[in-house]
């Protein structure tokens, strides 16, 4: 029986990471993975949707550049060519992952992983075929699955394909003329977002009464509105009560319709995915199927870590990331804690939205003492340059109390890849007036953040 120091079980952003950091730091590493290194972030979500989403946006480049001096003649979208390119796309990422692995000295067992118990010899995990390792350690990164509500007739349109969940919708060659999503979180509104640009009649079905779950208000009007002029609908506040073989049947104020379409994406959230797993053979401790980890990433059981979607913390790939890191620096003996309070979040919408930290609503309820302000994305020289008759804004919510920032909520284009620097003035806690002495490069659409704390 092959004996290892650790045993990681799931291959994605946290198995993989936490695999690579323990063995660079010495220690003798196996990841048992049942599907593709990568997990669902590479597979079937963070990256898959990207390539997609990124399309569609060269796609409405092409057919509405007119004001930008640009005409395409004949501009025409192939899905087909897509789909064929972000399997292209996953399938360099997943052997980039694969080589990191080999070069790591980690070893690869491409099978399921159930845990049978604990000897003086260390953990026993058993794959598929009978082949038995044991460790010193465990860490368990076996992310999560969508989650199937019980809705009269989703089981059944689910075996015939008319259901799908963002694994099967993401293989789709041939468009839908008409979609229903069910949720308006950040899976449904990121697919809405593909179709709709690409000219599928959208239509998203969300039971509370805005879209984007905790995302500040003002950003969730603006998306609506952005997206509503493309004609995608939104139905708030509406309640699906079953699905038949041609539409969606939900509630609205006591009646009940019918939402017709030709396909629909099942985006009500996710759950930890750890049945089968074995845990209850070594008493881990779970809540709602999640597994209950402290600030170390640690179990109630010494030796077993837990990190990614696994632990229904905040089902991030970057949370899982950060969560490997501090794992396995505890195995190494150095000193790390996992914080949550700051950990930024991304809806890759055209126009992107991105957030970190409190909304003033949050912090109030808090009962912090705070000032927000909010300045439109046309204080930024090169968002109107960029943009024709944008609308995006950022927000900024600060603890006059405390003399920190807390929160930072942006709406428009580079939001993404501008809010690590927001979060990195949460998580510094510096005062407000040394946060006016960091120099911002001209012209950029960063800048707004910067005229929003002279502002405070």
């Amino acid at each position: 029986m092959e004996k290892f120091d650790l045993i990681v079980i799931g291959g994605g952003p946290g198995g993989y990471l936490a695999a690579e950091r323990a063995a660079a730091g010495g220690l003798r590493t196996a990841v048992i993975e049942k599907r593709a290194l990568g997990g669902v972030c590479l597979n079937e979500g963070c990256i898959p949707t990207k390539t997609l989403l990124n399309c569609a946006k060269m796609y409405r480049h092409a057919t509405e550049s007119e004001n930008f001096g640009v005409t395409v003649e004949g501009a025409r979208f192939d899905h087909e060519k897509v789909i064929a390119r972000k399997n292209k796309v996953v399938r360099s990422l997943v052997g980039g992952v694969g080589s990191i692995m080999r070069a790591g000295g980690v070893t690869v067992i491409n099978s399921t992983g159930k845990i049978l118990g604990k000897d003086s010899g260390g953990f026993c995990v058993e794959n598929a075929d009978g082949n038995q390792y044991k460790a010193d350690r465990l860490c368990i990164a076996t992310g999560s699955e969508a989650a199937v509500p019980p809705i009269p007739g989703v089981r059944e349109g689910m075996a015939r394909g008319f259901v799908k969940t963002n694994r099967e919708i993401l293989d789709m060659t041939v468009l839908p003329r008409r979609l229903a999503v069910i949720g308006g979180g950040v899976i449904g509104l990121e697919m809405a977002c593909y179709f709709a640009s690409v000219g599928v009649e959208v239509a998203v079905i969300e039971m509370m009464d805005k879209i984007a779950g905790a995302t500040d208000s003002d950003i969730c009007r603006v998306l609506m509105h952005e997206y509503s002029k493309r004609g995608m609908q939104f139905k708030l506040s509406c309640k699906v009560k079953h699905i038949t073989p041609r539409s969606v049947i939900y509630e609205e104020d006591g009646a009940e319709y019918a939402c017709g379409c030709d396909c629909v994406l099942l985006a009500a959230g996710r759950r930890p995915s750890t049945e089968g797993v074995g845990l209850e053979n070594i008493g881990v401790i779970t809540e709602r199927g999640a597994v209950v980890t402290d600030e170390h990433m640690r179990t109630n059981i010494d030796g077993v870590y837990a990190v990614g979607d696994c632990n229904g913390k905040l089902m991030l790939a970057h949370t899982a990331y950060r969560e490997a890191e501090v794992a396995v620096n505890h195995m190494l003996g150095v000193e790390d804690k996992m914080r949550y309070e700051y950990i930024s979040s991304v809806i890759y919408t055209d126009p992107e939205v991105a957030s970190v930290g409190e909304t003033r609503e949050s912090a109030e309820a808090k009962g912090m003492t705070v000032k927000e302000v909010k300045l439109p994305m046309a204080y930024a020289g090169r968002y109107v340059a960029e943009n024709d008759g944008g609308n995006g804004f950022c927000k900024v919510v600060y603890d006059t109390e405390r003399d920190r920032l807390v929160g930072v909520h942006i709406i428009g284009s580079y939001a993404s890849e501008m809010i690590f620097g927001a979060a990195h003035m949460c998580e510094s806690e510096q005062p407000l007036a040394e946060l006016k002495k960091l120099v911002f490069p001209h012209p950029t659409v960063s800048e707004i953040i910067r005229e929003c704390l002279f502002k405070l």
